[in-house]
């Protein structure tokens, strides 16, 4: 079989903390990490191979020279992987803002982002921003931009390991403080901040807000989002990308089948668990090519809980 791992892309963020380093063991550098790019293909940052495939040592090498063995035929056209994984660690709450549709993006010159929030670590009272509160209109969100009546028209959720939350693009949405999370989303940067809690960093610099362009980007149609729901070991199926959630149980196994259809990254969130020769334990995450045969999954002596990112539909 073919299987790869990657270096992590370690980010300090205002917001960030330490939790990769206590929860996962990881060897992060100082300061406030809060984000780990865990697979990237971007001109800014790549993943590199830790394990070189010839003259392959990224995820672009792979793209461009291997695309159809390692990816599979659903892989699109494009110049780059078109997914972005994440972890994220957020000790402080992040700014409200949102991700452009395709359509105002292409407007606007940045880049649409659909992503998914997958909960792995929650502290007590953490919680979510998501959308607006019902009855809530344009208006009302204009005329509180930029006073502390923001905060009360804002959608609030409270978080537990193991929920889900689709964020399509124009959903406005800010990740509250005590929050790990495992994020899959289109490869985009694109961000626009319309509130960040009046925060200032060690130099008393506050981060530049883009009213106009959230204004122009957020879904004013989108009251109280909720929590998705899996149905089986689905959690959601887009054009973006496909979710899937597998608890396994001591004493089983699971059998996965690429197809030659799409590569499987496995992101291991709770156990540890063996396949082939390899062993992996919560935090780790691995890629399996698309021209794999059929492999099984076995889970330690107490169980495993896995999420499994690919194209198009198992």
């Amino acid at each position: 079989m073919s299987l790869y791992t990657f270096k992590p892309v370690y980010q300090e963020r205002i917001w960030g903390g330490r939790n990769l380093e206590t929860l996962y063991k990881r060897a992060i550098p100082a300061g406030k990490i809060g984000e780990s790019w865990e697979l990237v293909d971007r001109p800014e940052a790549n993943s590199e191979l830790l394990e070189a495939d010839g003259k392959n040592t990224t995820l672009h090498d792979l793209w461009i020279n291997k695309r159809k063995q390692v990816f599979g035929t659903d892989a699109p056209d494009t110049p780059r992987f078109p997914v972005l994984l994440k972890l994220l660690d957020a000790q402080d709450k992040l700014s409200v803002q949102v991700h452009p549709p395709a359509a105002k993006a292409a407007e606007l010159k940045g880049e649409p982002k659909t992503e998914l929030w997958y909960f792995l670590h929650t502290e007590k009272d953490a919680n979510i921003y998501v959308g607006l509160k019902k009855g809530v209109t344009r208006a009302d969100f204009e005329k509180a931009i930029g006073t502390p009546k923001l905060a009360d028209l804002l959608h609030t959720l409270p978080t537990s390991p193991s929920q889900v939350m689709f964020l399509p693009s124009g959903r406005l949405h800010a990740i509250g403080a005590g929050n790990v999370i495992f994020e899959i989303q289109q490869n985009s940067d694109t961000t626009y901040r319309v509130d960040d809690w009046s925060r200032v960093d060690d130099k008393g610099k506050a981060r530049d807000l883009h009213i106009p362009e959230s204004l122009a980007s957020i879904n004013f149609n989108d009251p109280e989002p909720t929590f998705g729901q899996p149905h089986g070991e689905r959690v959601i199926e887009c054009p973006y990308f496909s979710i899937y959630r597998t608890f396994l149980f001591p004493g089983e196994y699971r059998t996965w089948n690429p197809n030659g259809k799409s590569f499987q990254y496995h992101f291991l969130a709770q156990g540890e668990v063996t396949l082939d020769k390899h062993t992996f334990t919560a935090g780790q995450g691995w890629l399996v090519s698309a021209d794999t045969p059929q492999y099984d999954i076995t889970p330690g002596k107490e169980g495993a809980e896995l999420v499994t990112v690919q194209l198009g539909i198992a």
